[in-house]
């Protein structure tokens, strides 16, 4: 056998040698199929609308005259001015619909702006919208849901203890707030409400007492309750007494308001005389006290002080500055050394006891 013979082609022209089992055919080999890949035609991008052309953006005009210009790319705003409150309409004066509902005692601003945003309030029949001006000739109709939610919105009065702080918590003392609970509710409350959580949402307080005073403090929920008692042009009278002492002519340095005194003791009524300052105060300086002292540059308004016994005076305000007694009698050289309030309005402290308190009766009023 030779070695020169060669394998058969490979390839497509390769033919095979033989049949199966059989001589080599004479025939020419049909060529092997070759399997290929159909080529896809790639499918033509969809056509895109062509952006509409921009509109030539507008020159800058100039800032107005409430506008102040700091660099050539910033304009800084000027603070306006509020609108007036108050306004003309038809030859009549107008003011906000909210203030107008505060001087009707329908509510205070805050609960009438609440009312309005309700849709609780309407004008002439018509509702009303936030900031509306009113005249006094305008009808204002207040729906009875809002009457209803007024109801129940309580009104506590509290006999303040030393150490409570009339408003927020400050310096780690508690608030007075903190003293209306079931177990210091007293127990001789004519009215018949009871204490229930909800009563706190939007208690505050009607004006201010000093840690170390005692006595009358008012907690509300009623917006025109808090207007009555310290509102803008309230003159309601607060009645106080107040144990002094007289060390001699020019020796009660007068303090800052914010600076802080000695503090006070309990005061009562019924406490025994030790002292009779009333005999060596002069008069001319109780008079000073009723009429004639100034607080941080204004003139006081005139006040009720007369005495209740030999070492106790009996103040009767119409406004509430801040410590005013203590530095009303620094003054005229007396020395307070305990200060209770008694009274605000009608409604007096009577024998609620001292850290107890009670609700305001649907027949009082202050």
């Amino acid at each position: 056998m030779s070695s020169s013979s060669s394998r058969p082609p490979a390839g497509p022209a390769a033919a095979p040698a033989t049949d199966a089992g059989g001589p080599p055919s004479s025939a020419p080999a049909a060529p092997r199929p070759v399997l290929r890949r159909p080529t896809l035609a790639a499918k033509p991008a969809p056509a895109r609308p062509a952006p509409p052309p921009r509109a030539p953006r507008p020159a800058r005009s100039p800032a107005p005259p409430s506008y102040r210009t700091a660099s050539g790319a910033f304009v800084a705003p000027v603070r306006q001015v509020p609108a007036p409150a108050t306004g003309m309409v038809g030859g009549l004066l107008t003011s906000r619909l909210n203030k107008r509902m505060a001087e009707l005692g329908l509510c205070s601003r805050r609960e009438a702006d609440d009312w309005v945003e309700q849709g609780w309030v309407k004008v002439n029949g018509l509702v009303a919208t936030m900031g509306q001006q009113v005249t006094a000739a305008d009808r204002i109709e207040v729906d009875k849901i809002a009457q209803g939610f007024q109801e129940q919105r309580v009104t506590i009065l509290l006999n303040k203890p030393i150490g409570y702080v009339s408003g927020q918590a400050e310096d780690g003392h508690t608030p007075a707030v903190a003293l209306i609970n079931p177990r210091t509710h007293w127990r001789d409350d004519p009215s018949r409400n009871r204490f229930s959580p909800p009563q706190l949402r939007g208690l505050a307080p009607c004006g201010r007492l000093d840690i170390d005073s005692v006595g009358l403090l008012v907690l509300t929920q009623d917006g025109r309750v808090a207007r009555q008692i310290i509102g803008e042009d309230s003159e309601m009278e607060k009645e106080y007494l107040v144990r002094v002492v007289y060390p001699a002519p020019g020796q009660a340095v007068a303090r800052h308001p914010g600076e802080r005194s000695a503090p006070l003791q309990e005061i009562d009524e019924r406490d025994p005389v030790s002292t009779n300052v009333q005999a060596v105060f002069p008069k001319e300086l109780l008079e000073r006290l009723r009429h004639g002292l100034s607080l941080d540059g204004e003139a006081l308004k005139p006040a009720k002080v007369d005495w209740q016994n030999p070492e106790q005076l009996r103040f009767v305000l119409t406004e509430g500055k801040k410590r005013q007694i203590r530095r009303m009698c620094e003054l005229v050289g007396l020395k307070v050394v305990g200060l209770k309030r008694i009274r605000i309005g009608r409604v007096t402290l009577g024998n609620l006891p001292v850290g107890q308190w009670r609700y305001l009766s649907p027949n009082e009023r202050f």
